[in-house]
């Protein structure tokens, strides 16, 4: 694989103005559709992902949900609110987080995704866990795409699980685990290192003939809060691997901290970042706050 800088420098002395317009437009086209249970989704045009965690544990205690009712009420707010997907997590992965058991998690999670499933037959659910087995029997209790933080770390058998379920597959950038991932935040070049990383994994995962693939930087995962700046500030430079782009940054510590707020007061903060994220080519937002994140889409979508 060339290296970056290499790419970079023959991208800043191409001469791009003496294509014909059909080849400077796909010069670095991404996929853009995904298959979800059968329906074909155009992330040409941004959508939003809305949050839901089954934890008594998670950073931010508004997207909390204990229990069926709760999930089901939150989950026709946020499919009001227009939201395209909606992800569903049983295991807290903010750091220093408790480490439940695979059991734990399965019984936190399948009852809420049936229940959802039956309630919302249209919704298009996303299963946020690193463990193959909990993925597969949330995939056949009535979800859709797999969102895996760990990007296969730690569950060797999670590739080979979604090559067999062919789902969608969500692959994020993180070192370590959600107990110990504070003290892996270490880069010499943050975005060379998190590049080449989906580089070598989708190339693995493409190999085992999965299909749709979409990469999350992982903001806050193993990174400081100037580790996921300097990585916003190049998510455009992700468009070389061709694929969608999903950005997690709702309510994140990258926002509030710097503030002086808590997370209860970085809605703002949330939307101005996104609205960048959607300038730098951001295909899904996954947020808490599904009407703010659907506005910022219209609004953007608004200016071309």
């Amino acid at each position: 694989m060339l290296d970056l800088v290499t790419i970079k420098t023959t991208l800043q002395h191409y001469n791009f103005s003496t294509l014909q317009p059909q080849v400077k437009d796909t010069f670095f086209r991404k996929k853009t559709t995904i298959n979800a249970g059968g329906r074909l989704i155009d992330l040409s045009s941004p959508k939003v992902m809305g949050i839901i965690n089954l934890t008594p544990d998670s950073f931010f205690a508004g997207s909390r949900k204990r229990g069926i009712d709760e999930a089901l009420q939150q989950a026709k707010k946020m499919l009001n609110e227009g939201a395209t997907f909606l992800d569903l997590g049983a295991y807290s992965s903010r750091p220093k987080a408790e480490d439940i058991s695979e059991q734990e998690e399965t019984d936190r999670l399948l009852p809420v995704v049936e229940a959802i499933a039956d309630s919302f037959p249209d919704a298009v659910l996303s299963i946020d866990t690193f463990r193959s087995k909990v993925a597969e029997a949330a995939i056949k209790a009535g979800g859709h795409i797999i969102n895996d933080i760990s990007g296969g770390q730690l569950d060797e058998n999670m590739f080979a699980t979604v090559a067999r379920l062919q789902v969608p597959y969500i692959l994020m950038h993180m070192k370590g685990t959600p107990q110990n991932m504070l003290q892996q935040a270490n880069y010499e070049d943050v975005f060379a290192e998190v590049y080449d990383y989906f580089a070598d994994r989708c190339y693995q995962l493409k190999q085992l003939g999965v299909h749709d693939l979409i990469i999350d930087p992982g903001f806050g995962f193993a990174k400081k809060t100037e580790h996921s700046y300097a990585l916003m500030n190049r998510l455009q430079d992700f468009d070389m691997l061709q694929l969608p782009v999903l950005v997690g940054i709702s309510r994140k510590t990258m926002i509030y901290k710097p503030l002086g707020l808590t997370a209860n007061e970085a809605l703002n903060g949330t939307t101005a970042l996104n609205t960048i994220a959607l300038t730098k080519g951001a295909n899904i937002l996954r947020v808490h706050d599904v009407k703010e994140a659907v506005e910022v889409v219209k609004v953007w979508g608004m200016c071309g």
